[in-house]
């Protein structure tokens, strides 16, 4: 129990350590994609960046699988990016390259998120399993080796009791056979 204890919470300092990297990195990531996206909006107007996003297609490159830590389920969330290469889906007449820039940004913060999504959910999941050995740990430390031990003493006086009448009785017999 001990040791599966320790190595959820090496795993979970690990995680907690990249959570708070990624975290930092989506704060700046996101101040910048809102500056451009404000840009965007006074070169472009609100109505126009809000048709071009709406004619965006819904995002389904996101696929999740699960590895299993000492027992505790951990989900993989696979984002494939290959497609941010291509052209985007809007047409490069009458749009500014700050629509660009901000799209660009918006998509590393999408990144970043699946990232931290992934990393909090198994930190989460990494702490309610600790939380869970501890409990079992505990049980056991204080409540099922102390029983057994109880047990294993009652047994052995029992022994021992069973003994010493035995002993009792065969020097009863052999005084009787000496006499």
């Amino acid at each position: 129990m001990d040791k599966k204890r320790n190595i959820l919470i090496r795993e979970l300092m690990e995680l907690i350590d990249q959570a708070s990297s990624i975290q930092s990195e989506i704060d700046s990531t996101f101040t910048a994609a809102y500056l451009a996206l404000q840009r965007v909006n006074i070169e472009m107007g609100i109505h126009q960046v809000e048709a071009i996003a709406a004619s965006i297609p819904v995002e389904n490159s996101i696929t999740i699988k699960t590895r299993s830590i000492m027992g505790t389920e951990i989900p993989l969330v696979q984002y494939d990016n290959s497609h941010e290469n291509e052209r985007p889906a809007y047409a490069f007449y009458n749009t500014k390259e700050s629509l660009d820039i901000a799209v660009h940004h918006f998509n590393r913060v999408k990144e970043l998120t699946i990232r931290l999504s992934t990393i909090e959910i198994s930190a989460y999941r990494l702490a309610a399993s600790i939380k869970k050995t501890q409990k079992r740990a505990n049980a056991l430390k204080n409540i099922t080796i102390p029983r057994y031990q109880e047990l294993v003493k009652s047994i052995s006086n029992a022994l021992e009791e069973k003994e010493r009448e035995e002993f009792t009785r065969l020097k009863v017999i052999k005084q009787q056979i000496s006499q």
